[in-house]
């Protein structure tokens, strides 16, 4: 039997040990209070919409006197939206020193002050008479959005054993999708999306954020960072004991010592260090292209054409909100399943495969389009495309993208790639909401052609250049990376590579 397969038997094996459930329930309570907070505040602010244009009127009438033009109320509103992709970046640019300066633990439940002040302003708004207070709840929520979505997967990434890797980091995704979910339930009317209650609604988000601050306190640190940045080999092993429970630390503790001997004498890396350092030339580049292509993909487009092809497909009105709710849906069936299937099939087949079927449901959603009004039955080809795009987004790039960082780069320049990665997809998502009108205006039914041209270039790229990860600690994905990195003068930097690690040793 060769060591690969006795090695898969013993990682089988550790599997059934109770560190799993310290394991789970350190992950539900990193999670709940971070990408299942930014599902929930992305989807809670579609219920109060007219409510809240309604209220900005009002409270406008009051001050000065006059009402406002549908088009100056649009943008008001256009820009309470849009502060939470602000926040977003602001929070993906604190993430770095955050995760540096206060580790990965500490600084999730720093983060949740943000929600807190958030909570405090959007409950007090109407009362004020302030929508301007709204605008500024929805920049922290977005701060706080940006934060846990760097900090999380980073979290999750380091504490993992590597055989388990994927699918605890990939865990942000289905909580995200859940709190979309959970966010679109709690907007009913029938329950906080009713005139009376809009505040309350925009203000729940202090729940998650408070099960969070009560929890995670109690539970380890990651492991990685109380090595490698902190030099506390005793936490550390303490840690470890505590995630996975009595089994055999010393492979884990070696791997993550040839690391730090690796590390030895370099400091944490910020962004402008991480886009000169050559070594990691491949590995920025791959993130780049994978963080943008998550917003340029169309996928959130995609949600903007739901209420009109719904409409179109005969749902009343008043009845689409609930169908909504299916696209949520799609996107956390979608995540939980390739939470399943990630450690079976790998990266590069969940991100290309998505890519691909979203490619080919973009064509065929053009299609409908084109024959909405021509064919009866095509609203409800229309609906399939909407939830089948959203499936494949769900089932690769939506929730493997998030884990790259973790897996192609090592604990010095971790953070300031999760900053690079974390603030190119708030830019890119700020710049959909820009341009997105001008290009239904622009393309009509042909508007899902540069979406479906990012797919397919995307796919393309991944299967060019990202190696597998799965199963692979950090010291073996660099390795591959270093053959484009180092292109020609590869063997010395893997000889030099061993010989400064032995030395350190």
């Amino acid at each position: 039997m060769s060591e690969s397969e006795n090695d898969l038997e013993h990682l089988e094996a550790s599997e059934k040990k109770p560190y799993a459930w310290t394991l789970i329930l350190t992950v539900c309570s990193a999670a709940i209070g971070g990408t299942l907070q930014y599902g929930y505040n992305i989807s809670i602010i579609n219920a109060p919409t007219a409510h809240v244009q309604r209220f900005v009127n009002e409270t406008v009438l009051e001050r000065w006197g006059r009402q406002l033009e549908g088009y100056q109320i649009t943008l008001i509103w256009s820009f309470i939206v849009s502060m939470f992709s602000l926040g977003g970046l602001v929070g993906a640019l604190l993430a770095g020193p955050m995760a540096i300066h206060f580790g990965r633990k500490k600084s999730l439940l720093l983060n949740n002050l943000f929600v807190f002040v958030s909570a405090a302003l959007a409950l007090a708004s109407r009362a004020a008479r302030s929508f301007e207070m709204i605008m500024l709840a929805r920049i922290l929520v977005g701060i706080n959005a940006g934060v846990s979505m760097n900090i999380q997967p980073m979290y999750f990434g380091e504490s993992a054993p590597k055989h388990l890797r994927g699918a605890v980091a990939l865990s942000s995704a289905s909580f995200t999708a859940f709190g979309i979910v959970l966010g679109q339930v709690i907007g009913l009317r029938e329950i906080l999306g009713g005139e009376s209650h809009w505040p309350f609604l925009l203000a729940t988000n202090a729940i998650p954020g408070l099960i969070q601050l009560l929890t995670l306190p109690w539970f380890p640190e990651s492991p990685r960072y109380l090595l490698i940045d902190k030099g506390d080999k005793e936490a550390c092993t303490e840690a470890l004991r505590r995630l996975r429970g009595c089994g055999d630390l010393s492979r884990e503790m070696d791997e993550m010592l040839q690391e730090k001997a690796a590390a030895m004498g370099q400091r944490a890396k910020g962004p402008w260090a991480l886009i000169q350092d050559r070594g990691v030339r491949w590995q920025l580049i791959t993130v780049v292209v994978a963080s943008s292509a998550m917003q340029l993909c169309g996928n959130d487009s995609m949600y903007f054409y739901a209420y009109y092809v719904f409409q179109e497909a005969g749902i009343q009105a008043e009845k689409i909100q609930y169908a909504a709710i299916g696209t949520g849906s799609c996107e956390f069936i979608a995540a939980v399943t390739c939470n399943l299937l990630i450690e079976r099939l790998g990266r590069k087949v969940l991100i290309m495969g998505g890519y691909l079927l979203m490619a080919c449901w973009a064509v065929v959603f053009m299609v409908t389009l084109a024959l909405q009004e021509k064919v009866s039955w095509m609203p409800y080809l229309g609906m399939t495309c909407i939830f089948a795009f959203i499936l494949s987004f769900g089932m690769g790039p939506a929730g493997v993208t998030g884990i790259l960082p973790t897996e192609i780069f090592e604990q010095t320049a971790r953070p300031a790639a999760y900053m690079i990665a974390g603030s190119l997809m708030w830019l890119n998502l700020f710049l959909m909401g820009l341009l997105f009108p001008f290009i239904v205006s622009g393309l009509g039914t042909f508007c899902f052609v540069p979406f479906c041209s990012v797919c397919l270039l995307s796919a393309l790229f991944i299967a060019l250049f990202l190696p597998e990860t799965k199963g692979k600690s950090t010291l073996e994905i660099t390795k591959e990376f270093n053959r484009r990195n180092f292109k020609g003068t590869e063997q010395q930097q893997y000889q030099l590579g061993e010989v400064l690690r032995s030395t350190s040793l």
